[in-house]
């Protein structure tokens, strides 16, 4: 059969329990993620040689990483063509591409440092997003912290480097022509029991604030701020808990940003999205998978995503920045780009099929029966051939080809790198 036939049928089962599996594929198409540069060159950008610090680590040796902007770029390039749709680029400030042996220090970047970033995603319809990089830097000491550093001089230079930040992330949404998200996390915390918590919070508060004292057109640029429950060398305190930002971003009208990984183990990140939407009308997510801790694997087609995915939808996806953040340095850096951004995708897909409307209304009326048994029937209807439909119809290879064709790039492409 072909995949036009394995849809049509594939269409009727879903049809027969009430399901548009087109409006559901519309619907889909709609929904941008914001695809994570760093998975590329494994988090080490462009403006510092130093080794990685603020608890950010990658694992493994996989040969061809991206070394320069022209590999990472061509490597972008590459996934953009197995991933249906079209979507954003998320940036760190520590990607800024500088010409002719100039170099700036981060609370010196403007714009024009990212104007190669701005012709790349205009030329092929990306929105971009942005991260301020308060990691991996000669004054990034999680102990010692960032913008809760007793320091005054060092908080006054990543103060600084947030509001170029801001700037920044207003030229990318005017160049682009869609709003970007700039998010804020920084790694300050303590090893050991802290002596005292109140007076680095305090500090963390007083530096944002002096950032968003920066005039900025908030339907252009979205702020969000990013909690963690631990780091590697922070293990007793996070400055930046979740209690603290989601207090402030409420206080000050800005985002709450929620990765998945950023949470104790046991909690369902998933039900969290429809509680603080209530009191929200939008969210920004960072989208990985933990292992044990916040260890940034790829994220694959599982209970945990699909939880996500049914609760962005079912929520409305429209209140949600979606940005991918896993960096694997173990396995072909391509593939793991690929598997993550498709399963994000296809888990949006596979919660648009769900019959939600039906779902909700068994809720209500408390009959949690048919609710298990539905919702096991869904996981055995033939979601595959709508997804291969999906990825034909936007010109991207299907599930049992792009693999093929991304070790053929690694053979052609990557393996006669340096």
């Amino acid at each position: 059969m072909t995949v036009q036939e394995r849809y049509e049928d594939a269409k009727a089962r879903y049809a027969a329990l009430g399901i548009d599996t087109d409006r559901a594929l519309e619907e889909t198409a709609k929904i941008k993620i914001s695809m994570h540069c760093w998975q590329g060159d494994d988090v080490v950008g462009f403006d510092q040689k130093g080794p990685l610090t603020g608890g950010i680590q990658t694992t493994g040796n996989y040969p061809y990483r991206a070394t320069t902007p022209a590999q990472l770029m061509q490597d972008i390039d590459k996934v953009l063509t197995y991933i249906p749709g079209k979507h954003k680029l998320n940036l760190h400030a520590s990607y800024a591409i500088f010409k002719d042996g100039e170099w700036v220090d981060r609370d010196q970047l403007k714009p024009e440092h990212f104007q190669a970033w701005v012709d790349f995603a205009k030329k092929r319809g990306l929105g971009l997003d942005f991260n301020p990089t308060f990691f991996s830097h000669p004054k990034a000491d999680a102990q010692y912290g960032t913008l809760s550093c007793s320091d005054e001089n060092i908080r006054q230079f990543w103060i600084r480097h947030g509001i170029a930040s801001l700037k920044i992330s207003e030229y990318l949404a005017e160049q682009t022509g869609q709003p970007c998200l700039m998010n804020i996390w920084i790694p300050d915390g303590c090893k050991d029991v802290p002596g005292d918590r109140t007076r680095a919070r305090a500090r963390l508060k007083d530096s944002l604030d002096q950032i968003l004292a920066t005039p900025y057109d908030h339907s252009k640029v979205y702020v969000a701020v990013e909690s963690k429950v631990f780091g590697i060398g922070v293990e007793s305190e996070t400055v930046g808990s979740h209690e603290f930002y989601m207090n402030y971003a409420a206080k000050k009208g800005i985002l709450c940003l929620i990765d998945t990984g950023h949470f104790h183990p046991t909690e369902v990140v998933a039900d969290k999205l429809s509680a603080m939407l209530l009191f929200n009308d939008k969210l920004a997510l960072h989208v990985s998978r933990p292992v044990r801790w916040d260890s940034d694997h790829v994220t694959l087609f599982n209970d945990d995503l699909r939880d996500l995915a049914t609760e962005i939808v079912r929520t409305g996806w429209e209140h949600y920045f979606i940005g991918m953040d896993y960096f694997d340095a173990s396995i072909n850096r391509i593939s793991a780009w690929t598997n993550g951004m498709r399963n994000m995708e296809k888990a949006l897909l596979y919660a648009e099929l769900l019959p939600n409307e039906k779902l909700a209304d068994l809720q209500d009326a408390h009959n949690f029966t048919e609710i298990m048994s539905l919702n096991e029937e869904m996981k055995v209807m033939p979601f595959g051939d709508i997804w291969d439909y999906y990825c034909e119809r936007n010109g991207v290879l299907k599930e049992t080809d792009w693999f093929a064709d991304c070790m053929q790039y690694e053979k052609d492409v990557l393996s006669k790198r340096a």
